[in-house]
């Protein structure tokens, strides 16, 4: 206060020394109310702020909200594929279908990452992995460097960097129409393993084979059940799946009287969603619950067909083997967990596991440890059209991507990059969120509407199923594609 006063008679006395007294009295006054009002504002604000500074900093803090990320690349906000997301995945184009390379999709292009990557556009690791026809490699670089690269690829899309958007021909060349492009398979899938992690599904499937009683099994509540699948019929999105053939037992009320060998007439789906591993462990090292994130590389949409009749007939003692291991489909595109980390939500059946797990499966952050992923399955009839099935969501398991990875090494198993885990079929509470038609036609005791009239209990041969999920945000949407199959008929 002393200060402004000082400064105010400074100032007085350089502009109106010379005035007559009278003048310089009313110039007083109001120079010393001017003094007293700042002063005042002064001591206000400093008192707010002193007193503010005992109350908990986050009731007070201020949120500032971040603008909506955009690129110069023209996206709909109902496109799969906004700057948001950019997911990875392999492709090659007409004019050279055995050329494979890295692309990441951004609207209706891929952004070809060999081009960035000879562009001189990413620093701080070998760029040679975008030229190679897998992503495992990039794969094992870690989450270091996915982060970075990631980084890039969002700075060079954004609306506001002219480095790709103002340079016509290195856009011309990085930027491919996605029209023009095939798919493959994003990744060398040296293992496959497929969980049983849904609880509804789980219990359902119990029910209607043991009984409403004994519907889960005493070990199901304690640990991520799982088997070993085959990971060469690990096939993209658009592979046609011929009908499998096998053993099914001749006598549905008696298995004593044996079996015959015909096309599989009880095909059925489930809707699935599969994560790889970036990363891996050494063997005899497990991974820990807290470090598991940091090995899952990003997710894709799966659909593990499944011959049920075949599987009825062979699964004792060991469980399914031909029933599930000639196809199962996934989406191309890989999207990695930082584009699903917004959408990290609470599982539907609460923040809690009843029995709390052993601790190594104990997941601090179980309470957000799954994601809000709305998913539904689409079957359309040959020469007919399409009608949704089943509408579920991811946020149904029951155990976790973590627990998954965590209890598959716990014995000291190593992983490896490309590794595919499956989370087993995801089925919700209601009948309309069943991920199989095993429980949308409850056994094959209902009939499940589709299109035109029709109705299904379980494939039939020219039929297509397609998987789709999303991530619903602010304006935009992070999605996976589509996880396509139509099936053809068994060999004669």
């Amino acid at each position: 206060m002393a200060l402004l006063q000082l400064a105010a008679e400074i100032l007085w006395d350089r502009s109106f020394g010379n005035c007559p007294t009278k003048v310089h009295l009313a110039i007083d006054v109001a120079m010393r109310r001017a003094v007293f009002l700042t002063t005042a504002c002064v001591l206000g604000v400093s008192s707010v702020l002193f007193l503010v500074s005992f109350l908990p900093s986050r009731s007070y803090s201020i949120r500032m909200a971040s603008p909506i990320e955009s690129s110069f690349v023209d996206v709909s906000p109902s496109s799969d594929f906004p700057i948001q997301n950019l997911p990875y995945g392999i492709f090659s184009t007409r004019d050279a279908p055995e050329h494979k390379r890295v692309g990441v999709a951004i609207g209706d292009f891929v952004l070809d990452l060999s081009v960035i990557a000879a562009a001189g556009l990413f620093k701080g690791f070998d760029t040679s992995v975008f030229a190679e026809p897998t992503l495992n490699s990039f794969m094992g670089l870690g989450k270091a460097t996915w982060d970075s690269a990631r980084a890039t690829i969002k700075h060079l899309l954004s609306k506001d960097v002219a480095t790709l958007r103002d340079d016509a021909a290195l856009r011309a060349r990085a930027l491919v129409p996605m029209a023009t492009v095939f798919m493959h398979l994003p990744a060398r899938i040296g293992d496959y393993t497929d969980f049983y992690s849904s609880r509804e599904h789980a219990t359902n499937v119990g029910i209607m084979f043991r009984g409403k009683d004994n519907a889960l099994q005493p070990n199901w509540l304690h640990l991520p059940v799982g088997y070993h699948g085959r990971a060469s019929s690990v096939v993209v999105s658009g592979t046609e799946i011929r009908r499998p053939r096998g053993q099914v037992q001749a006598d549905a009320a008696n298995p004593n009287n044996g079996s015959n060998f015909s096309p599989c007439r009880i095909l059925d789906i489930e809707l699935e969603m599969g994560f790889f591993v970036g990363t891996g462990n050494k063997l005899g090292d497990p991974i820990s619950i807290d470090e598991a994130d940091n090995h899952i590389f990003g997710f894709v949409l799966m659909n593990d067909w499944s011959a049920r009749d075949i599987q009825k007939w062979e699964y004792v003692p060991l469980g399914p083997f031909g029933a599930k291991n000639f196809a199962t489909t996934i989406s191309p595109w890989v999207v990695p967990l930082a584009a699903l980390e917004p959408f990290r939500t609470e599982p539907s059946f609460g923040p809690e596991q009843k029995p709390t797990p052993l601790p190594y499966l104990l997941d601090r952050n179980y309470a957000k440890g799954t994601y809000d992923i709305q998913l539904e399955v689409d079957l359309k009839p040959e020469g007919g059209n399409s009608a949704v099935i089943s509408k579920s969501n991811y946020k149904y398991m029951y155990w976790n991507p973590k627990q998954q990875l965590v209890h598959h090494t716990i014995t000291g198993c190593n992983m490896q990059p490309g590794d595919l885990l499956g989370s087993g079929t995801i089925s919700g509470v209601a009948q309309d969120s069943f991920g199989s038609m095993l429980e949308l036609s409850w056994q094959g005791s209902r009939e499940i509407p589709i299109a035109d009239g029709q109705t299904r209990k379980f494939l039939k041969d020219g039929d297509s199923i397609n998987i789709r999920g999303f991530c619903q945000g602010n304006g935009y949407r992070i999605g996976f594609g589509d996880c396509e199959g139509k099936i053809l008929p068994a060999h004669l």
